[in-house]
């Protein structure tokens, strides 16, 4: 694998220690986790204990205090695997559930739940799309309403990664309404930490998804959910901008989902091409597909050298809205080019369920759907070209 100037040697051991264990624990059950529809408890446990679900949690939190260039050496690393469900059920917790409780969470709420998210044990979830609001988070409609020491919560969340067995759900909800704003409203918006088993709180569907399957994925309906005003995280009516921010790291995470999974994809693709018979010889000695594969490698190494770029701007604490934006967008589809042609060339076997290859294919559609589509993520771009 050619490198970047931004990995040091700590990183290559990093990627040793997570490929081992995708080869140990995830690649032989990978199969029978897409079957039943999750991915153990028991693996982010493990994780857990590996020290690998607090990266980015500040030292003093009891996490790594890792970068950005770190955490994106890791998401990689993790995104060789072939099952897309294993990995988006980590990241979710990782990188965009459990970033708001290390943000806006008070000192009391990380000593009573940080912990035990850092090791694996409580599995984390983030409620904030619905029926009719996905990445315009300003058109969500659950509402909260202030009764005393509680919040009273009403209405449904839709395609909620980890919504089914979450431990711990942190809900974006109205606390100020779009009528008081005078209309639609980015204003009002808060967020609460709303724990499984809270009365009001029920997995209206587990939904049956095209692919990342070994994820669970609810609606989620909140019925006069009374949730305690101490579960407030950060300030009222300010969790749109909260959202926001980590909508950055949420994109970083999804790109490098998509840089991993083609490079695996490649490197299947390219063992299965040396070794079928086919014309005479085997399918690399035809010069179409060795020229379109070695295309791909190079778009999916640029595509690479471009998430290492916004990883690092992270770091230098730069504004990297724009670069982001374009990272998604880009990755998303390229992550679907790949996964077609190399599925392409696997022929018949690439479209078996035994194949490695047709999980890649099925997993990679999302990556330019999740996380904001690459239509809204080029709007996001358009809207900043003044100032590229």
């Amino acid at each position: 694998m050619n490198d970047c100037i931004h990995i040091r040697p700590e990183h290559e051991d990093l990627r040793r220690q997570v490929a081992r264990f995708i080869a140990q624990e995830v690649e032989p059950n990978a199969a029978a986790w897409d079957t039943q529809g999750f991915t153990p408890r028991e693996v982010l446990r493990k994780m857990g204990a590996l020290g690998w679900l607090g990266l980015r949690v500040p030292e003093a939190d009891g996490g790594a205090g890792a970068d950005m260039v770190t955490n994106v050496v890791f998401q990689e690393a993790l995104s060789r695997s072939t099952s897309g469900g294993f990995v988006i059920t980590v990241l979710v917790h990782t990188d965009m559930a459990s970033p708001h409780l290390v943000h806006a969470g008070s000192a009391a709420q990380k000593q009573r739940w940080l912990s035990r998210v850092i090791a694996g044990e409580a599995i984390t979830a983030v409620a904030i799309s619905e029926p009719d609001a996905g990445s315009d988070v300003a058109a969500i409609r659950t509402r909260a309403t202030r009764d005393g020491d509680h919040f009273v919560l009403n209405g449904t969340k839709m395609f909620i990664t980890n919504g089914v067995l979450a431990d711990l759900l942190f809900v974006a909800a109205r606390t100020e309404s779009a009528a008081e704003r005078g209309g639609r409203s980015s204003h009002g918006i808060s967020i609460l930490a709303v724990e499984r088993g809270t009365p009001g709180l029920r997995v209206g569907r587990t939904l049956s998804k095209h692919g990342w399957q070994a994820s669970d994925t609810a609606e989620l309906v909140f019925e006069d959910c009374r949730v305690p005003a101490a579960n407030l995280l950060g300030q009222e009516n300010g969790g749109f901008y909260a959202i926001m921010k980590n909508f950055q790291v949420e994109r970083i995470a999804l790109a490098s989902m998509a840089v991993g999974e083609t490079q695996t994809a490649l490197d299947l693709t390219w063992r299965y091409v040396r070794e079928r018979k086919a014309f005479g010889g085997v399918l690399w000695d035809q010069q179409a597909v060795r020229q379109r594969m070695t295309m791909l490698a190079a778009k999916v190494e640029a595509a690479r050298q471009f998430l290492y770029h916004c990883a690092w701007k992270v770091d230098q604490g730069q504004n990297a809205v724009r670069e982001v934006s374009m990272l998604k967008a880009l990755t998303g589809e390229l992550a679907n080019e790949v996964m077609y042609d190399c599925q392409q060339f696997h022929g018949g076997a690439g479209y078996m369920r035994e194949s490695p290859i047709e999980r890649l294919v099925r997993d990679a559609r999302v990556l330019a759907i999740g996380g904001g589509a690459t239509e809204v993520m080029l709007e996001e771009v358009a809207k900043r070209w003044e100032a590229a």
